[in-house]
């Protein structure tokens, strides 16, 4: 078996332990005779499934009672629209444009009332997190939005903005369980799993209960609803029931990883790898504001189109894959989520020491 060392932003690398429990219990689940897949959503042993991934999410990120946990589909990009539909009562709601997910949701939600772009990184090509600590909040705005950590640039909020009062919503699409969260800070925190925790095709949303309500924007979809999620536990209809599956192992192998506090000090440790070798590297940088580095997302160039081509081609052909930047920035970037491992950056290092002596002078 060949396992590459995958650096894919998402869908991403997940735990191979994980991969390996999923396979052994492919034909029959604990004794069901059936996969997870074939195995119907209403049947005991789907409830427990999907009662013990919601009860381990809580665990690992302390969430209170007065929050709602949901397993829904549609991906982040369905909550775009999803967030204004359910909370924009006043018809206003603040964005903070830091990325190109940031960006369209702050696009889609134009659709549904006067959205205010209140502070964006757009003018050096969204390389920094901008100043948040007073912000021009509308009074009447029914939230503040964020794009926590920013996959396509690798910049990441280090302090959350200063909402004044306003409930805040963030997008933690490529963050998600990378580090300890205090949930009360958030009305709303929602992201894809396949970035850092299961396979494409799953979104989580976890929602205070007093936003969760009967009043929502005149002809939102009875699916779009967080209420009737909510009150049907996320079974409304038929959920993404081997997705949620596999999102609940992941739980299970960041609990035995010793939870959140651990990994955070692990992916500190991988980042600092790869950015100690940018900073002192004469090929390759890093594009971001140092202070603004996401743990998760690295981005970097030589600066010469040719020479960031033949790096991806050759890291390629050594077994790292996945490493070519976002086709809107170009140049390298590598996902290093919690399933990467601290040998893969090394060893990723060590390529790119080597690559860097063989072509200095091209």
């Amino acid at each position: 078996m060949r396992r590459v060392y995958n650096f894919s932003a998402g869908p991403a690398v997940l735990p191979e332990e994980v991969l390996r429990e999923a396979a052994d219990e492919m034909l029959d689940y604990k004794g069901t005779g059936m996969s997870v897949m074939e195995m119907s959503h209403r049947s005991k042993a789907y409830d427990t499934i999907i009662k013990e991934a919601e009860a381990d999410l809580r665990d690992l990120m302390k969430i209170p009672e007065n929050y709602k946990v949901l397993f829904l589909q549609g991906g982040a990009s369905q909550q775009f629209a999803m967030i204004p539909m359910n909370l924009m009562k006043n018809k206003v709601a603040d964005y903070i444009v830091t990325g190109q997910w940031a960006k369209k949701a702050y696009q889609e939600a134009q659709i549904y009332g006067k959205a205010n772009k209140i502070a964006s990184s757009e003018d050096e090509t969204f390389s920094y997190i901008p100043d948040c600590t007073d912000l021009p909040i509308s009074e009447d705005a029914d939230y503040v939005y964020i794009c926590e950590n920013n996959t396509i640039y690798g910049t990441k909020f280090k302090t959350l903005p200063d909402t004044k009062g306003k409930p805040l919503v963030a997008d933690v699409s490529s963050c998600f369980l990378s580090e300890p969260v205090d949930v009360t800070k958030y009305g709303v925190i929602y992201g894809g799993v396949q970035k850092n925790i299961g396979p494409a095709g799953v979104v989580i949303v976890i929602i205070r209960k007093d936003l969760i309500t009967e009043d929502v924007l005149p002809g939102t979809p009875t699916m779009l609803r967080y209420k009737i999620h909510a009150d049907n536990e996320s079974l409304y209809n038929t959920p993404p029931a081997y997705g949620i599956y596999i999102c609940g192992k992941v739980f299970k192998w960041l609990k035995k990883q010793g939870g959140l506090e651990a990994m955070k000090e692990y992916n500190e440790k991988k980042a600092k790898i790869l950015y100690d070798f940018l900073d002192q590297s004469k090929m390759f940088r890093g594009t971001v504001r140092k202070e603004d580095r996401s743990l998760m997302n690295v981005p970097f160039v030589t600066g010469d189109g040719e020479l960031d081509a033949k790096f991806v081609k050759e890291a390629r052909e050594a077994g790292f894959e996945n490493l070519k930047g976002h086709r809107s920035v170009g140049g390298m970037r590598a996902s290093i989520y919690n399933a990467m491992p601290m040998e893969g950056v090394e060893k990723l290092v060590e390529f790119m020491g080597k690559f860097e002596a063989e072509n200095q002078n091209t």
